[in-house]
């Protein structure tokens, strides 16, 4: 079966994308590669909870889709107060 003519798998791997990029984002915020403040944080966790809710539209979950949101929301709001803050 080919991702390119099954949408479910296609969105799951998308979903396995945006874990993969929760964990690389977390690691690099661990090992101070990267600021919980910086673009590139809040950009990647906005990526990851994108690809992780689009995964769930192969396999629905609420309490995952909410966090997802949640997620989402917060990414977005850490990205306008940098703007109005500056850059790093």
């Amino acid at each position: 079966m080919s991702f390119y003519t099954d949408p479910t798998a296609l969105a799951e791997m998308i979903g396995i994308v945006g874990f993969c990029l929760y964990v690389c984002n977390y690691a690099m915020l661990t090992l101070r590669a990267i600021s919980g403040h910086s673009f590139a944080y809040l950009a990647l966790n906005l990526v990851a909870a994108s690809c992780v809710l689009i995964g769930l539209t192969a396999s629905f979950n609420l309490a995952s889709a909410m966090i997802q949101i949640f997620w989402i929301t917060m990414s977005l709001i850490g990205l306008a107060l940098h703007s109005k803050r500056g850059s790093d």
